[in-house]
């Protein structure tokens, strides 16, 4: 027989039977687990981390003046920390610059022209601008680390709130934030590497900065000439721009309709402003590029293109020997642009105009290149897709392409021909009639410009044809100095078959009052390195 329970023992266990009973049978009763400690802090650690990079992405970058230049300065979570600066549309460095899980971002957005200007006018400043760009980074990444914190731990309280309805763990979810930040800041401190700039790790179109700008190291040792060399590249994009504003303009009679002829742009993101002021000034009707926009023809590149839409003016494009398919396909989706390849004809703004692409794709080195056979076989397509356009009631007014060899096989197929490639300037009236125009570099010979003992002059032209005949009745030749040059050149011409005594044409008139006015058809410069003050003739 078993032993009975003393008292005391038998009393405890039938109020716990009492208690459990009563919860079991209660309509409101739940059984309540409370979350493992581990849990509470891996949750309460995922809300501070939302939230701080939540904050972050809103509120947590600084727009900062960096010498002659305008940047955004970002911190961004990260697993190795460092610092990326962006270059668009040439591409990144990286600098192994810190260890932390913060990564500083800083994205150059354009070149500032009133304080280019200012080192332009004033040299002197030149010897100061290292003290000056590393002022402006120090106040930058200083206003960078306040707001920083705030938006941290703003935003680490903001979403702690949301999720526990709690002041005291939204404030600890502040705290926690705040902690993880200085943490992150001290762990940067500790791990400061200013030797980083020697190795950067370039990506883009800057993967061939080394070898064109010339070892880092000797960049340092050699550093007071860098330092000039730079700000003058610097500032003389700002002269580029400066000449394009005061650029003579031409009233043409209203039966004139206005083309401007560009090509070889090879990359030059100074390009787009000079021909969107073109664009504006000269009023006019449809831009030509010939080709050799890009440099490479690859992905990374398209990007630069993005501008073209807004340039004010219909954009028709051919490929050249440094354009990529890839390239061809890209513009072709962009608003306002016509893609003109295989003999295609397009009529843009009243004028009916063919193009054909370059047959060779030469930074290709996989691919034996064909040299000028392959381009007078592609001429002689050309030439025979302009023929079917006359025989279907639709003759040609302008061909398009980008090689010269390939251009003059059209010769007797149609009025004008255009062309580029050979970065200089030729006109030519062909043995059947067609008139050749070549243009030169749009883009100074773009990027690869710096590596040259002379510069390139930058070029385009402006075409005037009559609006019932459309037939070229002028052009105006306009030159630009390149990198280190200060001079603006503007040049009448006239067709044999425009010229006195012969049909009529439009009236020159050029009027530029800080260049200085003429109303016959000679060229008119101005050249700054002999008297700022005085315009001569030529």
């Amino acid at each position: 027989m078993a032993r009975e329970a003393p008292e005391p023992i038998r009393t405890v266990l039938s109020r716990l039977q009492r208690h459990y009973r009563s919860r079991s049978t209660s309509p409101t009763s739940t059984l309540v687990h409370t979350p493992h400690p581990w849990i509470r802090a891996l949750g309460l650690t995922a809300v501070v981390l939302l939230g701080a990079w939540l904050g972050l992405l809103i509120v947590g970058s600084v727009r900062a003046p960096v010498g002659p230049m305008d940047t955004t300065m970002t911190l961004r979570p990260s697993l190795s920390g460092g610092t990326k600066i962006n270059v668009s549309p040439l591409g990144a460095l990286e600098l192994d610059s810190h260890v932390a899980p913060v990564r500083l971002d800083v994205d150059v957005d354009q070149l500032d022209p009133e304080r280019s200007q200012a080192l332009v006018e004033h040299p002197e400043r030149l010897s100061g601008l290292q003290d000056e760009v590393a002022h402006d980074v120090a106040d930058g990444t200083t206003e960078l680390a306040v707001r920083s914190c705030v938006a941290v731990v703003s935003g680490a309280t903001a979403l702690g709130l949301a999720v526990y309805r709690r002041p005291r763990r939204a404030l600890a979810a502040g705290g926690l934030a705040l902690a993880l930040l200085t943490a992150s800041g001290i762990s940067a401190y500790a791990t400061w590497n200013p030797k980083s700039v020697l190795e950067p790790k370039f990506s883009g179109l800057l993967s061939s900065a080394p070898s064109v700008v010339g070892n880092a190291r000797s960049i340092v040792t050699e550093f007071d000439v860098y330092q000039k060399e730079l700000a003058r590249l610097v500032t003389n994009v700002t002269k580029l721009y400066d000449a394009t504003s005061t650029l003579p303009t031409y009233r043409p009679d209203p039966g004139t309709m206005r083309v401007l002829h560009v090509s070889d742009i090879h990359l030059n993101p100074a390009s787009w402003h000079i021909i969107a002021s073109l664009v504006e000034q000269y009023g006019i009707d449809v831009i030509i590029d010939s080709g050799d926009t890009m440099d490479h023809g690859t992905t990374a590149e398209n990007g630069f293109l993005d501008p073209i839409p807004d340039l004010g003016a219909p954009y028709v494009w051919v490929r050249g020997n440094h354009d990529s398919r890839t390239t061809q396909a890209y513009l072709s989706r962009l608003k306002n642009v016509h893609v003109l390849d295989e003999g295609r004809a397009v009529t843009v703004a009243g004028l009916r105009i063919a193009g054909f692409g370059d047959p060779q794709f030469t930074p290709d080195r996989s691919i034996v290149a064909q040299g000028d056979p392959a381009e007078r076989m592609t001429g002689i397509r050309f030439a025979s897709a302009l023929r079917d356009q006359a025989r279907a009631g639709t003759p040609v007014d302008i061909a398009v392409t980008h090689n010269p060899v390939a251009a003059r096989e059209t010769d007797g197929e149609v009025p004008l021909v255009l062309a580029g490639h050979v970065h200089h300037r030729e006109t030519e009236v062909m043995k059947h009639g067609s008139l050749l125009k070549i243009e030169g570099s749009t883009g100074g010979g773009g990027l690869r410009a710096v590596q040259n003992q002379r510069p390139e002059k930058v070029l385009a032209s402006v075409l005037y044809l009559d609006r019932a005949t459309r037939r070229l009745q002028a052009w105006d030749e306009i030159t630009l100095g390149g990198l280190g040059l200060t001079t603006a050149e503007v040049s009448r011409h006239l067709p044999k078959d425009n010229q006195p005594g012969a049909t009529p044409s439009p009236t020159p008139s050029t009027r530029a009052p800080s260049l200085g006015t003429s109303s016959s058809p000679t060229a008119l410069s101005w050249d700054r390195r002999q008297d700022p003050r005085k315009p001569f003739w030529r």
